[in-house]
């Protein structure tokens, strides 16, 4: 851009145009930067969307696996003995199920149970009355912990109206006191009524529905569950509906179609549809001529039981969510066209942990989300993405975008796994960007501020250009002016011999003045060509100030000021290498300097000395009586075109280039320039390095 333009062109403008140009470059990369970021989040989206759907394929795997192995038990395992080996030649033998602490894969598992065709309640885990549970190894002590533990069972079944506690069967004379017995009449009533119907299958099976009000209860459950999800259950959980959850809008929708049609989910079997399986089973009885006196653990079934054999059909399991916030694993089973419940008493939060929770922790999906487990609509449980928040307990902590969600298979078909973005990291891709964008923001800003401060310099070096030009003009003209009037006064005769000697004093000083002009200029222009040529000479100090008298004392004393030298003798015969001429040049700017700024000083002296410094240098000083130098300016009065005054207002003359000229030239020499104010007036000094 031409200096014209330049000098033209104003700060404000500048940023104006800096930052429209700004805008246009940064604008477009920062779109750029956030579709690539974004891509990279998609990506790293899809990668943990697809990592949760493994996790809940393997979930769904792992607890399939839980109940096909409760699946393949047979019905004699819910007694407390069963018959082991061929049926000719079999013994009895403790059932696997009557273990305790129950002994089973299923995390959080309570204890199992069964419910008889007459609603009558009982467990593996105490015997049949008239056995001696010691005579199985069971301790005094263990059998009171199994009393315990059946009792919790029963007592949870009843809270929720699954069994009645009239109708618990007392397993034994030491167990009798755990529970409330039904009267003497009613038992006797209802023998006959058994009786009766042992008569007639048919009515019997007609009246079951009557007789043993539990075995409906069971089925009442999935009814109740959907029900209650198609009426948004209002049962008070600590974390409410999963429709409550501030997940992604499409999710609730798509939610609240999944949970009211269970059948219609795909990979999920409804329960009236699951295949039912057949077998042979055999159970042991007491032959009723038996002592009472029970076998050995492994003793054969002919001394004191009989081996009853029978053909029964057993219903795949089904899972309901109780209302105490137990899971409840059942199944039906018919023997001989009677019906039996089956089943086993889960601890919900247990089962959770030991399936779901632990499988979650162990993959990448918990740093970066949050998991819920919802039963029928209802949030059964959540696990934190973060160490910190290990189980979560309030809704409001169920914030983030939508994952994943999924329903598992039968028979758990009414549990949903869902997952939420807590942190979603964009993998080492979103680093690189980053650090990317980072590095562009700064150079963008690092180089539009440069651009600009350029900018800025060059307008102002342009213009003081400008004002060069106009001083040099001005500089040059009143010379010019002064020594052609002169000239042509003494041409003509007009003066006398006194005056005729002032009239060449005057144009004497003004043509030392455009000497010194022209030199300057040029030298100003072998700096801007780096073309300074220094010729450094060893000279002793008090040559260099006889030299300085010499070239000075004539300028000082017409000006009217008073020239004062002093150098001490020790530093007199200090040697310094210095370019005569140069340092020359560099005493006469800053004498003129001193006499330009001090003309209306009330002390008319201008003091030049130098002294030897404590690292060996010299130290040339000039100082003046003037005002001295403003703090603010007094690195900038060594800057090229630099003036303190408005080129309109000032009273001084000068180009602006004489203090620059006396920077350069002092460092070609090795030297170094600075200013101090004094009181009162400024003193600029030279420092130049000793000689080696």
């Amino acid at each position: 851009m031409p200096p014209a333009s330049l000098a033209g062109l104003h700060a404000r403008r500048l940023r104006l145009w800096l930052v429209l140009f700004f805008l246009a470059l940064a604008v477009p990369t920062t779109i750029l930067i956030y579709h690539a970021y974004s891509q990279l989040k998609w990506e790293a989206f899809h990668r943990y969307r697809v990592m949760a759907e493994e996790l809940s394929t393997r979930i769904d795997r792992r607890i399939n696996e839980l109940v096909n192995t409760e699946e393949a038990r047979a019905f004699a395992d819910y007694a407390f003995l069963v018959v082991a080996g061929d049926p000719s030649a079999s013994f009895v033998q403790r059932s696997p199920l009557s273990a305790y602490p129950a002994a089973s894969a299923v995390p959080g598992l309570i204890g199992y149970f069964q419910v008889d065709a007459g609603g009558e309640f009982s467990t593996p885990l105490l015997p049949e009355a008239g056995v001696q549970p010691s005579s199985y190894g069971i301790t005094g002590r263990e059998l009171e912990q199994r009393r315990s533990l059946q009792q919790r069972i029963h007592q949870i079944l009843a809270e929720n109206r699954l069994v009645e506690i009239r109708r618990s069967r007392a397993p034994n004379a030491g167990a009798a006191a755990s529970y409330v017995q039904a009267p003497a009449t009613e038992t006797a009533e209802r023998e006959q009524l058994e009786s009766s119907l042992d008569e007639d299958p048919g009515a019997r099976a007609a009246s079951l529905e009557e007789a043993a009000p539990e075995q409906a209860a069971f089925d009442r459950l999935s009814e109740e569950r959907e029900k209650k999800a198609a009426q948004k259950s209002t049962v008070a959980r600590a974390l409410g509906r999963v429709e409550d959850l501030k997940l992604d809008p499409r999710y609730q929708r798509e939610s609240r179609d999944d949970l009211s049609d269970s059948a219609s989910r795909p990979g999920s079997l409804p329960r009236d549809k699951r295949s039912l399986r057949k077998e042979r089973s055999a159970m042991p009885e007491q032959r009723a001529e038996a002592s009472g006196t029970a076998p050995s653990a492994q003793a054969p079934a002919e001394p004191g039981y009989r081996v009853s054999m029978f053909e029964s059909e057993i219903d795949a399991f089904s899972l309901s969510l109780l209302g105490s916030g137990h899971l409840v694993l059942f199944r039906k089973v018919w023997r001989d066209g009677i019906r039996y419940t089956q089943g086993a008493l889960i601890e919900s939060r247990a089962f959770l942990q030991g399936v779901i929770e632990s499988a979650f922790r162990e993959t990448a999906l918990a740093r970066v989300s949050d998991l819920v487990v919802a039963f029928a609509g209802d949030v059964l449980s959540a696990f934190g993405g973060r160490e910190s928040r290990a189980y979560l307990s309030s809704a409001e902590e169920l914030q983030g975008a939508l994952l994943y969600q999924t329903r598992l298979t039968a028979p758990l078909n009414d549990m949903s796994l869902i997952f939420s973005v807590r942190h979603l990291p964009a993998g080492p891709g979103g680093t690189v960007i980053t650090w990317t964008a980072v590095i562009l923001f700064i150079v963008l800003c690092g180089g539009f501020y440069l651009m600009y401060r350029l900018g800025v310099g060059q307008i102002t070096l342009a213009r003081q250009q400008q004002d060069f030009v106009s001083a040099v003009s001005h500089e040059l003209k009143t010379p010019l002016t002064s020594i052609r009037m002169y000239g042509e006064i003494l041409r003509e005769g007009w003066a006398d011999e006194e005056k005729k000697k002032t009239y060449y004093a005057y144009i004497h000083d003004e043509s030392e003045r455009l000497s010194r002009l022209i030199a300057n200029v040029l030298q100003l222009a072998r700096m801007s060509r780096n073309d300074l040529k220094v010729e450094l000479k060893s000279f002793t100090a008090d040559t260099l100030m006889d030299h300085l008298q010499s070239k000075i004392g004539a300028q000082v004393e017409r000006a009217g000021f008073d020239l004062r030298l002093d150098c001490d003798g020790d530093t007199a015969r200090s040697v310094i290498q210095a370019d005569l001429d140069y340092f020359t040049q560099i005493f006469i700017n800053l004498v003129d300097n001193a006499i330009k700024f001090s003309a209306k000083a009330e002390t008319k002296a201008i003091d030049v000395t130098c002294r030897r410094q404590h690292d060996g240098s010299v130290l040339f000083a000039v100082r003046d009586y003037g005002l001295g130098v403003e703090k603010d300016q007094m690195k900038k009065i060594f800057r090229l075109f630099y003036r303190t005054e408005n080129e309109l207002t000032r009273e001084t003359v000068g180009t602006g280039i004489g203090l620059a000229l006396v920077h350069q030239l002092a460092q070609a020499m090795n030297g170094r320039v600075d200013v101090a104010n004094r009181e009162p007036g400024a003193e600029f000094r030279v420092a130049f390095p000793p000689a080696h």
